[in-house]
């Protein structure tokens, strides 16, 4: 991934660095393994634990010969330690590193991108509590439909960002798992007993069963969790752009002292960062669609999806991670306008009141065909003539035989399409103490 979406500390876990430390961890735990099996003399281990490094550079060299990495790390290993690097790699195959360096890798970015996500949820659990009693238009198909609290919308955005978050939890326990089970899964040239000793010093877990390789089912998983993961954060973002649209300007995205919109109109302030999380978030659901092919292999395996993954397994992660980061700046900042969402409100004329009259009159026994006829009329006339829907429903014969002027009045009041906010909030929690995210 290119610098310019990349943070330090997520860039690191899949740097080639932290691969090839934990392929040199991974082969000196087998080893240690295999000492206490009494297979391989304890001197052995020792001279491997001091000695055992690799040089990047000599590493490449060797690569461009042997076109194969792993023998080319194992070569460039094996100068370093010198004759006791016949017990590295002892029974093993290239997979038992290749696989068990990334389920470390995918557990500390699973991880990390919890840990981000955490801060994010309460960012907007924050918001939902402070805007409990914000009114604002509630909008269907881009058009105005009802009010409702801006603490509703925020604690929808909050349900959604737990269930993502719960998801990558459980996708990433999944993917981070190990296998040192030889060739084809077999442990024909191992003893299973290293598997589980080798998993619990890198703090992973075993894979129950594997072939050559740990089922891509389990990565495609971590990928599909990511792409939600900024699926949801892009719609976040888009109900951002949308708001702060000249024509609503309910809800801007902050905009620094210095900062600049645009070249030609110094008038310009876009929302830029949540236009990006719209297209980083596109990048995730390509690299999702790449991962589920991966799942398909010849056999015990092919390396089809190797070169794939290389790629997408990096790149993701670090998206995710920019994103939650980046998204959770964004929702810090927000520029919330309640006169704007006041003043929105009252240019419909009280035409929100729509549905509330309908179910008045309903309840006062017309029949719904009836009721809606009459209110459709009355705010149709409302809407083109540009006059108040209270003063056209109010000239109804029927709507003033059955509903009294204090019903109609509670009809247009905000408050009622408040109240039931608190309920919602109650159900999901808010009034106690915030959870946080399962073990992955």
């Amino acid at each position: 991934m290119i610098d310019r979406y990349t943070c330090p500390e997520m860039a690191e876990i899949w740097s080639d660095e932290t691969k090839l430390a934990l392929w040199v961890k991974i082969e000196i735990e087998v080893v240690r393994a295999w000492v206490e099996l009494d297979r391989v003399p304890e001197d052995a281990l020792a001279v491997i634990e001091k000695k055992a490094a690799v040089d990047i550079e000599r590493m490449k060299e060797i690569e461009k010969a042997t076109h194969h990495d792993v023998i080319a790390f194992l070569t460039t290993l094996g100068e370093s330690i010198g004759p006791q690097a016949r017990y590295v790699h002892l029974g093993m195959t290239s997979s038992d590193i290749l696989d068990t360096a990334t389920g470390v890798q995918i557990a500390r970015a699973g991880h990390l991108l919890l840990y981000e996500l955490d801060k994010l949820t309460d960012r907007v659990r924050t918001l939902a509590l402070e805007h409990e009693e914000t009114p604002i238009f509630g909008r269907t198909h881009g058009v105005h439909a009802e009010p409702m609290s801006l603490g509703l919308k925020f604690a929808y955005w909050w349900d959604e960002l737990v269930r993502a978050g719960d998801m990558l939890a459980v996708a990433t326990g999944a993917a981070a798992v190990g296998k040192v089970s030889g060739a084809v899964g077999t442990y024909a040239n191992l003893d299973p007993r290293i598997e589980g000793r080798v998993c619990e010093a890198l703090d992973i877990r075993p894979a129950e069963i594997s072939n050559q390789i740990v089922s891509r089912d389990r990565h495609a998983r971590y990928l599909s969790a990511l792409a939600v993961l900024g699926s949801v954060i892009a719609r976040q973002a888009l109900e951002i752009r949308l708001l702060a649209r000249t024509e609503t300007a309910e809800i801007l995205e902050g905009f620094g002292r210095k900062q600049k919109g645009s070249s030609a109109m110094p008038h310009k302030r876009n929302p830029i960062k949540c236009e990006q999380m719209c297209g980083l978030a596109r990048l995730l659901r390509a690299n999702a669609a790449a991962g589920m092919e991966n799942i398909e292999l010849w056999h015990e395996r092919d390396i089809s999806h190797s070169s794939v993954e290389r790629i997408i397994l990096p790149d993701s992660s670090i998206i995710a991670h920019y994103m939650v980061k980046r998204f959770a700046d964004v929702v810090g900042g927000l520029h919330i306008r309640p006169d704007a969402m006041l003043r929105n409100l009252e240019s419909s004329r009280g035409l929100f009141a729509s549905g509330t009259v309908l179910t008045l009159l309903v309840e006062a026994g017309l029949s719904r065909d009836d009721a809606y006829e009459i209110v459709q009329s009355a705010a149709m006339r409302a809407r083109a003539e540009g006059t108040l829907f209270r003063d056209e429903i109010a000239k109804s014969k029927r709507v003033r035989e059955l509903l009294s002027d204090e019903a109609l009045d509670a009809a247009l009041s905000l408050e009622r399409h408040m109240k039931g906010t608190r309920a919602v909030f109650e159900r999901l929690g808010f009034f106690s103490e915030p959870g946080e995210y399962g073990e992955c």
